[in-house]
């Protein structure tokens, strides 16, 4: 499904006149700082819908006639595509705040189209100076971006009970810019087959929040500490047939939460793609790992119990077999020490660690890292 960028117009692409908020004459017409380049990068990239949503208190009415706002909309509209930036729809609703007309933002009357289920809202946008576009957001159920000075927006929105759906407050162009492409790194997986049913939600630009069911508690905690340390948001929710044995649990959630990886991860564009490192305590764990699309694991690490916890230590070599394959993940892993729950320990938080090093992109960077020219 497609993605949609709601985009508010004065205060946001441009500059709202401080009197009388109207931009009725060309005199009064200034771009916000950046807007340009920070939206034609997002536009060369991603592919969005292109949607502009505006209130014009009173537009049409002797104190702000139509025939003194069209021209400076044309004009807006026409510099932006000269830069690549397309809107494929413009809302513009012209009542008063006093008349409480749904087609008003935060209302969506404007916008019943994009309601239907035909798009992906959950992964949209609206982008706004205003708490009503925040609103906006959280009536349509999209996430927002609150143009605003950090200090006072955060305030704003926590204060209104709005900050669980704000991805970001920024009044800098170029971080929203940021934000929307870094944020598309997410995805959500299910496979369901006649022995588990796994869903995995990733987004490799989290802050390492975690809710982990497998029913395996201990294969729990190495992936808490995989989501923790590679500073991923990581929902891993597996019922498989544990009656039998723990195998197909922990082998079908390895396959999908590679493939998560895999798909959050995308073009490539801008990664860092390699990763390594992790004492910890007796044991010494080396991780190294390539994100080049070859998949291959190499494996030193002996285990002399039979298990750690409800986990079968002959599983964990196979849990990363099967992550690696399905990431297309280059894999190397060392592990020696005494303690054996030290060990493996260690190695998922020197694997996290090299996974969050690996996947650190830089989002002004258009380049793959790789002469090839693909990975």
């Amino acid at each position: 499904m497609k993605r949609v960028l709601f985009i508010d117009r004065d205060g946001t692409l441009v500059v709202e006149p401080p009197v009388d908020f109207q931009i009725d004459s060309l005199e009064k017409l200034e771009f916000c700082p950046r807007v340009f380049q920070s939206l034609a990068y997002v536009a060369a990239r991603l592919d969005f819908e292109w949607v502009m949503v505006t209130n014009q208190d009173g537009m049409g009415t002797p104190s702000f006639p139509a025939e003194t706002f069209w021209p400076a909309q044309q004009k807006i509209v026409q510099a932006l595509a000269n830069e690549g930036i397309r809107f494929d729809r413009i809302c513009i609703d012209t009542s008063l705040p006093e008349e409480n007309r749904p087609t008003r933002k935060p209302g969506t009357a404007m916008l019943t189209r994009y309601t239907t289920g035909e798009y992906d809202l959950a992964h949209s946008y609206v982008i706004g100076d205003r708490l009503t576009d925040v609103q906006l957001a959280a009536n349509l159920g999209c996430r927002a971006i609150y143009y605003a000075p950090s200090e006072r927006g955060v305030a704003e929105v926590e204060a209104a009970g709005l900050a669980g759906v704000c991805e970001a407050v920024t009044d800098d162009w170029w971080q929203v810019a940021q934000v929307v492409c870094a944020a598309t790194r997410r995805v959500t997986l299910e496979r369901r087959t006649a022995e588990t049913e796994v869903r995995v939600e990733l987004n490799l630009d989290g802050t390492g929040r975690t809710d982990i069911h497998t029913g395996l508690g201990f294969f729990d905690h190495m992936l808490d500490q995989l989501g923790r340390h590679a500073g991923v948001d990581l929902t891993v929710h597996t019922r498989g047939d544990l009656q039998v044995d723990e195998h197909h649990t922990i082998e079908d959630t390895a396959i999908v939460l590679g493939d998560a990886f895999a798909r959050a991860l995308g073009d490539k564009r801008g990664i860092a793609r390699y990763g390594f490192s992790l004492p910890m305590d007796d044991a010494l764990c080396r991780v190294a790992l390539d994100l080049g699309g070859r998949p291959w694991l190499v494996w030193k690490a002996d285990f002399h119990r039979e298990k750690i916890g409800d986990m079968p230590t002959e599983m964990f070599l196979h849990f990363f077999k099967s992550f690696s394959d399905a990431a297309r993940m280059n894999l190397h892993i060392e592990a020696e020490g005494v303690n054996e729950h030290h060990k493996i320990e260690g190695i998922f938080k020197a694997f996290a660690r090299a996974l969050k090093m690996a996947i650190r992109r830089d989002p002004t960077d258009d380049r793959l890292p790789s002469t090839k020219g693909m990975l």
